[in-house]
């Protein structure tokens, strides 16, 4: 498995040689401190001190980030970069050299660290089969103590796409609910309601676009989001199993339950009606966040992680203090209600097995989520919900945002788990981004997708 693996990386490698890829878009920073370590990692770094070129002198380490966060002025990339200073403070002898590119470009780059002979120390991963799978059978990825996390607070069910056979090899960092962001300010100048039922949101599209504004601002170049919008779909048409519905359909090599069907033809006719914004399709993450951050867009549909809108002050105060949020509308004669929501444990944290510097990136691990970790920066700052207990955190000064998504997530009925893209393999998960952004744009039929998806079955 990790010849086949790290074959189709050595591709991406070569490639990245010829391409930007080769280019630190990371930042550089300092860090260290204390936290559980195993006995076995402390042996390692015994042997191994000052001896590797990731130690600078004796008593002096040098660690290798790998993150998918590169703004660190905000959001989670902020919560990090806060988090590796305390670090540092408090362990003086140690250096953390940070590499941060955004999420496509980092998985390509993840894929030419994975085809060389030293990968850095600590990584960011998805805990989801489409990412983290290949590269657990491939040997990349370190065992951590489970007994280290015991009372760390992680939400029951949170560290299961990290784990294999009962091992674990990562931490998941924060809890990830869809939705649907909007301009309560614009909302309310034109006496717009918030969509009980996918026809109203369809039926609003149209109230808004007659305004000269776009209704829901989507990230349709970098294609995951469409196939959460078909998760998100399948949630309210089912109400339940959508994930293990996805499993059983990767494992049959058979999409023909109606409920994909059904899914994909309504993303389909959503994008002709043109809830979405012209050109959808070539609009990449930032550019799509910019269109309802700067009031182009009336809502903006992307993930709970985005919650930090609400305190990122490069946000003018008349758009920031107006973000409120809600789920997917329920759809006429689908089974799920109101409380059925996409939501999953996604990204985390990984050390990598062949780590210069094995201990201290464990070490730095662990001191990141001890619940007055990232837990309580992340939440003190309004960015994000962890995938950790994060009530005793409660300020009272929560942003309207993180209250309502207290609320969502307190009164979930079902979770989507997994989003479809993200069940299978890797080559499973390109493939199906394509389809589903060619489906989108009416390039493919809905059977014509399907048909793909089984094909990319392996």
């Amino acid at each position: 498995m990790r010849k086949r693996f790290l074959s189709a990386a050595m591709a991406v490698a070569m490639a990245c040689a010829l391409t930007a890829c080769g280019g630190s878009g990371g930042t550089k920073t300092e860090t260290t401190a204390p936290a559980a370590e195993t006995k076995a990692a402390e042996t390692k770094a015994a042997e191994t001190k000052g001896e590797k070129a990731g130690n600078t002198a004796a008593g002096e380490v040098t660690l290798k980030v790998f993150t998918n966060l590169p703004d660190r002025t905000s959001g989670q990339g902020l919560v990090e970069q806060t988090l590796f200073d305390a670090y540092m403070t408090e362990n003086p002898n140690v250096k953390i050299d940070v590499e941060a590119l955004d999420d496509e470009a980092y998985k390509t780059k993840f894929k030419a660290y994975a085809a060389g002979s030293q990968m850095p120390d600590l990584v960011s991963v998805w805990g989801q089969p489409g990412f983290i799978d290949e590269v657990m059978d491939a040997g990349l990825l370190a065992e951590l103590n489970k007994d280290d996390y015991k009372d760390y607070g992680f939400i029951n069910g949170s560290l299961d796409g990290f784990s294999r056979n009962g091992k674990l090899y990562g931490l998941a960092r924060n809890t990830d609910v869809m939705s649907f962001y909007y301009n309560k300010a614009i909302f309310d100048e034109n006496g717009w309601s918030v969509p009980k039922t996918y026809d109203e949101l369809l039926a609003l599209g149209e109230k808004i676009k007659a305004k000269g504004i776009i209704p829901v601002s989507m990230d349709g170049g970098d294609k995951w989001p469409l196939y959460i919008y078909v998760t998100d779909l399948m949630q309210k048409l089912d109400g339940k199993g959508v994930m293990q519905k996805t499993h059983d359909a990767i494992a049959s090599k058979d999409f023909s339950d109606p409920t994909f069907k059904k899914a994909t033809e309504i993303l389909m006719d959503t994008a002709k009606k043109g809830l979405f914004q012209t050109g959808f399709e070539t609009t990449d993450y930032g550019t799509a966040k910019n269109l309802f951050a700067n009031g182009q867009a009336a809502m903006f549909y992307m993930g709970s992680w985005e919650m930090s809108m609400a305190t990122n002050e490069d946000i003018p105060a008349e758009i920031r203090d107006n973000i409120r949020v809600f789920t997917m509308p329920v759809i006429d004669g689908g089974q799920g209600g109101e409380t059925d929501i996409a939501a999953w444990n996604g990204g985390g944290y990984s050390v990598t097995a062949g780590a210069v510097n094995k201990a201290e990136a464990i070490k730095l691990l662990n001191y990141m989520f001890r619940p007055e970790g990232w837990t309580k920066v992340a939440w003190e700052n309004g960015v994000c919900m962890s995938a950790q207990d994060f009530a005793q955190f409660a300020t009272g000064k929560e942003t309207e945002p993180q209250k309502q998504f207290i609320d969502i997530v307190s009164h979930a009925s079902n979770l989507s788990g997994t989003p479809i893209g993200d069940m299978g393999t890797s080559e499973f998960k390109t493939i199906s981004e394509d389809l589903v952004q060619e489906a989108a744009i009416g390039k493919i039929t809905a059977k014509e997708y399907l048909k793909g998806l089984e094909a990319a079955c392996k």
